[in-house]
Formats: structure tokens, sequence, C-alpha cells
């Protein structure tokens, strides 16, 4: 199925501000098939001017849909529909003819143009299910009537009106609660979900007669709600925009979107969302990514205790290989105490693996006596690792450039390694190659140090993934090279 932008750039010749429009128009209809009781379809004209195509679509949820199947990147001819071709050429919403029949159901279908300054840009193909039509309530006509007062809005290029949208996911909906105030602020009518919201803001009784801000102003303390200026605009139905008030542990979502069908402000709707469970979540969401954070931060700072001990304990060791031994199990701990550094800064638990890739490089250089002369360079980019492949991919890699350095290179020797990453398809590949001594004659891959099954163990069993080890390329003439190639997500 085509998208939005495929069809207006492929078939249209619009402008790209007249595409904006379109696309700050589609982020609110959800409220005007709501209201309208009925689906929407967005009709472009064709650049060559024979038809029109079906750019967007939005089936109503507060009634059945008059359009069983997709209609998005449908083409009409020019003539098939007039309503379509009437909107456009005279600039008005077009009602007039008998309900289509669509598949056994009754519809009808009314056309209102979209204007974006003095120009008509598109068509809005608004149709109703008359099997959903009942004897009408209050609340029915009061929707009826807003839809009908933004519908032509949109007519006289008064809305969308930029800069606002609410597309968004805490945004009130016309389910959620419906209010519509008067040009002084006051509340003509409240859907019943609105009154409950306010009842359980701790208001008594019903919302129709009170200037919306001022009862706002009662119910919750000065702290709790924005300062007066929005408070008066938004309740007021003057401005269009979102507001948050909070009393009591409840918390309440206001959006107020000023009605001028003719261009003089005649009132507004207001929609309520309670959103105190929503809230709630946040909340506990926040608390537990802070949790989470210091939890990496403890690890981080006992890992380095335990990689301080470590150390101490090899100064004390006489035997070389006992000393060493202990160095090599402080790098492996500090490789890890990198990585949790990193994640208890972290928002989320993932990695920008590049930065920890960076770190163990100067680590494995700066600990090193032999280290000390060896450059080592990265090209390309891990990219972003879950805190589990990060974890086993720090100790590899910590693994392999200690590897490089102590059995590439003599006390003294400069040289170079590098660290190359690349993510292709779904993969992350790999290479540490060295201009160091190169591997020893006869050397055997399956009988190696600690180091190395360590790293083998980690690719292959943890990471799911594949390990190489053999002579460097060309143009290298000496050296060793390491590729490690995994899956990502």
């Amino acid at each position: 199925m085509p998208t939005f932008d495929e069809v207006a750039r492929v078939h249209t010749d619009l402008t790209d501000e007249d595409l904006a429009w379109l696309s700050l128009l589609m982020a609110d209809w959800q409220i005007i098939a709501d209201l309208s009781f009925a689906d929407l379809v967005l009709w472009l004209p064709d650049k060559e001017g024979s038809g029109w195509w079906a750019a967007g679509q939005m089936r109503p949820t507060t009634g059945p849909t008059a359009l069983l199947d997709d209609v998005l990147g449908m083409f009409l001819p020019t003539g098939r529909r007039p309503l379509l071709d009437a909107a456009y050429a005279q600039g008005r919403v077009v009602r007039e003819g008998d309900p289509e029949w669509r598949d056994d159901v009754p519809v009808r279908v009314e056309t209102i143009p979209v204007r974006r300054e003095d120009r008509v840009i598109a068509v809005i193909g608004r149709n109703t299910n008359l099997l959903g039509v009942r004897t009408p309530s209050r609340l029915e006509l009061s929707y009826l009537q807003t839809a009908g007062d933004l519908t032509r809005m949109i007519s006289h290029g008064h809305f969308p009106v930029p800069g606002t949208r609410s597309d968004h996911t805490d945004t009130p909906r016309v389910g959620d609660g419906f209010v519509r105030v008067d040009a002084t602020g006051r509340v003509v009518y409240s859907s019943p979900n609105a009154t409950s919201v306010f009842r359980r803001l701790g208001h008594t009784g019903d919302l129709s007669g009170h200037l919306l801000a001022d009862l706002v102003r009662t119910l919750v303390p000065p702290r709790r709600r924005p300062d007066e200026e929005t408070l008066s605009a938004v309740l007021g139905g003057r401005i269009n925009r979102d507001s948050e008030v909070e009393s009591a542990g409840v918390a309440l979502i206001l959006r107020s979107i000023p009605l001028r069908p003719q261009g003089e402000h005649i009132g507004a709707l207001i929609l309520v969302r309670d959103v105190t469970e929503l809230r709630r979540r946040d909340r506990e969401l926040v608390t537990k990514d802070a949790t989470i954070r210091e939890i990496h931060h403890r690890v981080k700072n006992n890992l380095q205790t335990v990689a301080a001990l470590l150390r101490l304990q090899a100064r004390r060791m006489d035997t070389p290989d006992a000393r060493a031994a202990l160095e090599e199990a402080v790098r492996r701990v500090g490789s890890i105490a990198i990585v949790h550094e990193t994640l208890s800064e972290a928002v989320e638990e993932h990695v920008e693996f590049d930065e920890v890739a960076d770190r163990l490089c100067r680590m494995v250089t700066e600990v090193s006596a032999i280290g000390q002369h060896v450059r080592v360079e990265r090209s390309g980019s891990f990219g972003v690792l879950s805190s589990e492949m990060a974890t086993a991919l720090a100790m590899v890699l910590t693994e392999v450039l200690q590897n490089a350095v102590e059995h590439g290179f003599s006390a003294g020797e400069s040289g170079r390694i590098t660290v190359d990453a690349r993510r292709l398809v779904g993969r992350l590949h790999v290479t540490v190659e060295d201009d160091g001594q190169g591997l020893p004659p006869g050397f055997d891959p399956d009988a190696v140090n600690l180091g190395l099954s360590i790293v083998r163990t980690l690719v292959e069993s943890e990471l799911d993934g594949q390990f190489e080890m053999g002579p460097a390329h060309a143009p290298l003439t000496s050296g060793t090279r390491v590729g490690i190639d995994v899956p990502v997500d």
C-alpha cells in the first residue's frame, strides 16, 4: 500500500508547503472523522488534471465504517465522482446527491475542499454509513455541529492551525471527553465522559453554564496548573493548544481547538483526557530507569574495586606468570566495568559501542609496557548494541587487542593496530588487524591460549557468531588478522 508521500510526489504537482499543510491536517482529522461518525478520504488532484488520487484514509471510532476496503492509492478519473469535481472547482462543501450503495450499505457522500491560502489544493470525501444513523441525541447533535464548523474552517483555510499537532500519544480524543464552549469560554455542552473526568477532579454537578477556566481554578491549586494567561487562553478556547493540570492525584490533559467557521471566533472544542494512570506509569518508568542506572553505576564501582584488589595482589606476586595472570584478570574486569559505566549514563539498556571500543583501545595500550609504542585506530561504526551483547563484545575486543599487543610486537617496537566495524544486512563485521610479527610457524587456531579460548567461546556461544584468525591481508606484508561476524538486531 503506498504512503501519502509516495502518492503525492509521484502523481501530483503539489508543493512541499502544500504537502506540509495536508500532513498537518491528517494529524488532526481523526477528530473530524469521530465528530462526523464518518470515514474520511483525502483526494489529491492528478498533475495532468485527469482525475483524483486517494492519498489518505481515516475511519471513525464513534460509528460503523462506510468503507470496508482500503482505498489508499486508488485513482478516480474526472467525472466519475462529480461531487469531487464540484468541491474543487467551486471551493465549497458539496452535499447534493442521493446516497450511494456500497456492499448493500447506503452511504451519504459529502466533499470538502481543502484550502491553503487562496488555493484549493485537495478535497476530503466524507462517507457516512446511513445504517448507523439513528435519532440523534444531544451528544450526537453537538458532535455533528462541531464537525460542521471544522469542515467549514477547512474549506476557508482556517484549519489546521500551523505549528500544532494532535497525533502524539497522550493527546485527548473525542471519545475521552468532549466539551463545547461559547465565545466567552462558558460551557455549552459536555459529554458524559467529560463530566465524569471533571468529577474525578472534584467537581460535582453538570459543567454546563460554567466558565471552564474559572472552574478549573477552583479545582486545581496554582502550582498544579499552567500560568494564568495560558489557562485562560486554552480553557477559554482562544488558542489551539494542549495543557495539563493535576490535583489530588488526578491528572488531566485538555486540548483546545478554537472554532471560526466564517473567520469569526464563535467558541471552541475542548477535548479532555484523564491521564492519571499514564502519568503514574511514567513516574514508575523514570524511577525504574534511575534505579537501573544506579545499579549499573554500583556494579561499575564494585568491578573497579575488584580490579584494584587484583592489581594490588599482582604487585605482591614474585612469580612473573602469576603476576601476568592477575594483570590479565584486571583488564578483563576493567572492560566489563567500562560497559557498565556507559550503561549508567544511558537512558535505555542499549550502548553506543563506538565510545566503549575507543576506551578499550586506549586501556589496552596504556596498561601494557609493550603497548606504549603501539597505535590503535578505529574505522567504521559498531552502532547501538544491547547491554548483553555489549558486555560480551567488550570482553572479546579486549582479549583480541591485548593478544595483538603482547604477541604481535616486542618491547619498544612501534606498530599499528586497526579496528574496523561494519554493519551489513543484520550482521556486525569486526576486523582487528596489526602489522606486527604475525602468527608463529605451525600456528594451530584450536590450540590457543586462555584469552583466545575466551574469545572463541564468547563469539560462538554467547553471540552466536563466527570467529576466524589468520595472516594479515595485503598491503600488509606481516601481521595478524582477526575476523568476528555476529548477528545484530
